[in-house]
């Protein structure tokens, strides 16, 4: 496994659950982040973001938390400051519908709950290493989902932004 330092990152966690945002931030210290910001709702979640500009977001999913709609915020709507940041869904949703939902949403990476310290510590790693470009569509802006390099047969209809 990779060993990345991440002292200097700032990651915002919103999570509406104090005790899952406490044991968040205590996974984050263990890693070696020290800039954590909390939100409990989508709202301040988005004002935080906008606020603290952090490297990373980790965003709750559930029936009464509505991450999708704090991604769509981030990557679309025009006061949203860094609409590139990576984020990384934090859910007890593991189907693989709520998973295409997420990623195409936008999302930069998806983790179920419960978390681990390693299996965040990948996700981040994940980030890190892969860089991906973002892409513009007409119902699309996020991460490029294809995530293997495979020769694609015809015209490339994406618009890309780095």
């Amino acid at each position: 496994m990779d060993n990345f330092n991440l002292s200097q990152l700032s990651v915002l966690i919103v999570e509406r659950h104090l005790h899952l945002s406490s044991m968040l931030r205590g996974i984050l210290r263990e890693l070696g982040v020290t800039n954590v910001y909390d939100a409990s709702t989508p709202e301040g979640g988005f004002e935080e973001f906008n606020l603290q500009g952090p490297d990373v977001v980790l965003v709750d999913w559930s029936p009464d938390f509505d991450g999708i709609g704090l991604l769509d915020k981030i990557r679309n709507d025009p006061d949203s400051k860094s609409p590139y940041v990576p984020v990384i869904m934090v859910t007890a949703f593991g189907e693989a519908e709520r998973v295409f939902e997420a990623r195409d949403a936008g999302m930069t990476e998806y983790l179920t709950k419960p978390v681990s310290g390693q299996r965040l510590y990948q996700r981040i790693s994940a980030i890190v290493k892969s860089n991906r470009d973002f892409i513009r569509a007409s119902e699309y802006f996020g991460p490029d989902r294809r995530r293997r390099d495979k020769d694609h047969e015809g015209e490339d209809r994406r618009d890309q932004e780095a």
